[in-house]
């Protein structure tokens, strides 16, 4: 397993080196062997510095360009069609250049000397085009296998790592211990609330505990637990505290990385409200279109609250947040904004539900 482990750990990052020496170790092998082929090395080695270059710019414009933006977006046919035609542009530069710099017997090891861009020389040499590219793309898509499944092992241990962080530090016992205080007095009191918030207390610790530990989990039940937290938050801080919550979409069938969310709301509380002389308001909005959540929470600051630009005003819960955005998703699949005001603090996500 650790040579394993290893193996995939060079494979992150290729570097230009080994592009040098794959190409370098490629180019001296067909060099040796067509030039015992033909009794002719310094031959070989000519015809060899013409065909490279070739191979080496339909190789990358191949599996970093078309690859990325046909085969990715399903586009085979597209994909095809330019393949074939860029196959065929190589292989008539390849008899041009032969012609002109080599001989005008531009295929030796045919069966019959060749000096003009004949069907069957097309054929043949657009064929050697392709298996130097389907070796070159195999390799590729291998390299890219391995450092996928090395994301996504990398994603299960930041996950893992991310919820017992958050289950030790985000909701924190000062929290709980602050919501049972309300709870006796409720309950001296005699309060018809009492129920409700012990309801809600342990509705938020069995998804925390219990309901964290697939990979994803549903839109609807994360929701839910940000519900019950500003619930108990309200007990807290009482007529002081004002929040605007907006839905709007369908949650159905929708799933997201559990706790992924809970850490801004806190946020809010932690450099908002905990912060705040006088009234304090919190304004989230939910929105589910087509395959995203658009979700935004703002609260009020004062100048206390207000941390400079170039410090972190979220805390280890947003940085946690944008580890787990960045091991879990594609660049182009979230967009995080955080905007930190003088008298506003604004977090912006756009995210691709699954």
């Amino acid at each position: 397993m650790n040579l394993l482990g290893n193996f995939i750990n060079r494979t992150r990052d290729i570097s230009t080196r080994h592009h040098v020496v794959f190409w370098l170790v490629y180019f001296s092998f067909n060099t040796l062997r067509w030039g015992s082929y033909y009794d002719d090395l310094l031959f070989s080695l000519k015809g060899n510095l013409i065909e490279f270059p070739l191979h080496i710019g339909l190789c990358y414009f191949t599996i970093y360009y078309l690859i990325p933006k046909f085969i990715y977006s399903r586009k085979f046919i597209l994909f095809s069609s330019i393949v074939i035609v860029a196959i065929f542009v190589m292989a008539l530069l390849k008899y041009l250049l032969t012609y002109w710099l080599i001989s005008h017997n531009v295929w030796p090891e045919g069966p019959q000397q060749t000096t003009d861009f004949t069907f069957n020389y097309a054929i043949v040499m657009m064929l050697g085009e392709f298996y130097v590219l389907s070796f070159v793309t195999a390799i590729k898509i291998t390299a890219d296998f391995l450092r996928e499944s090395s994301r996504v092992s990398r994603l299960e241990k930041a996950q893992m790592e991310t919820e017992l962080r958050f289950l030790r530090s985000q909701i924190s016992p000062h929290f709980f211990f602050n919501t049972l205080n309300n709870i006796y007095s409720l309950s001296l009191e005699q309060s018809t609330k009492t129920p409700d918030v012990v309801l809600k207390l342990s509705e938020l610790m069995r998804y925390l505990v219990y309901e964290t530990k697939p990979n994803k989990q549903s839109l609807k039940k994360e929701l839910l637990c940000i519900q019950n937290y500003l619930e108990l938050e309200r007990i807290r801080y009482g007529e002081l505290l004002n929040i605007d919550l907006n839905l709007s979409g369908s949650l159905e069938n929708k799933k997201i990385p559990p706790m992924l969310l809970i850490p801004f709301v806190e946020n809010a509380f932690k450099h908002g409200a905990n912060k705040n002389v006088g009234s304090v308001s919190i304004k989230i909005d939910f929105t589910v279109e087509d395959e995203f959540l658009y979700f935004k929470i703002s609260n009020t600051a004062t100048s206390k609250s207000y941390v400079p630009k170039h410090k972190n005003p979220g805390g280890i819960g947003i940085d946690n947040v944008k580890k787990r955005l960045e091991l879990g998703y594609n660049k182009e699949e979230y967009q995080l904004d955080i905007h930190n005001f003088k008298d506003e603090f604004v977090v912006d996500l756009k995210l691709k539900l699954r």
